[in-house]
């Protein structure tokens, strides 16, 4: 059970009415997360943006769950792998990618592999990363812009994976058919 109120679009703030709406829209219902989120306009708001300008950075569908998975479970957030599971599987992402990122296991592709080394060096250092690190990511194929559109992957993920961790916000309906725990 979440450690805070989960809203619905009769009960939430009027000031997030609308995005719940726009989350609906979207999502087809109310994410959890996002009902949660409601008590805060301003962060469901900043979230739902910053969720959209990672959607249409120059990254595939592969590489943006690439850089979303690989930041859920190294920050192990139980509600949004399985999240991310499901909206890579309506994105087109193949079940080995999904697989290898949620169980932590070779991705099919080393420019895959290298965007999440990259991705992980940079979460792990809190962007404080090696020159080498950045031109390992370089030599990859991937470009400065990619670099920064990773920092912006890393800001969405930071809000939803440190909100779900404080709300202890349950994984329910579709969710729960890709519930995960981090391997130990």
């Amino acid at each position: 059970m979440s450690k805070f109120t989960i809203y619905d679009l009769d009960t939430a703030p009027p000031e997030s009415k609308a995005l719940l709406e726009a989350s609906k829209k979207k999502f087809g219902r109310v994410p959890t997360m996002h009902g949660i989120m409601a008590e805060a306009p301003g962060l469901l708001e900043g979230y739902q943006v910053l969720h959209g300008l990672f959607e249409a950075t120059s990254f595939n569908a592969d590489e943006i769950t690439v850089v979303w998975q690989s930041i859920n479970v190294e920050h192990e957030c139980t509600y949004c792998v399985p999240g991310h599971t499901l909206i890579a599987n309506a994105m087109g992402v193949s079940a080995e990618i999904s697989d290898a990122l949620r169980n932590e296991t070779p991705l099919p592709t080393p420019r895959l592999e290298a965007l999440r080394d990259f991705t992980l060096a940079m979460v792990r250092a809190r962007g404080d990363v090696d020159d080498s690190v950045l031109q390992d990511f370089f030599d990859a194929g991937f470009t400065k812009r990619q670099a920064m559109e990773v920092i912006l992957g890393i800001s969405q993920k930071v809000i939803s994976n440190y909100l779900n961790h404080i709300a202890d916000t349950p994984v329910t309906g579709a969710l729960a058919n890709f519930a995960w725990e981090k391997r130990r």
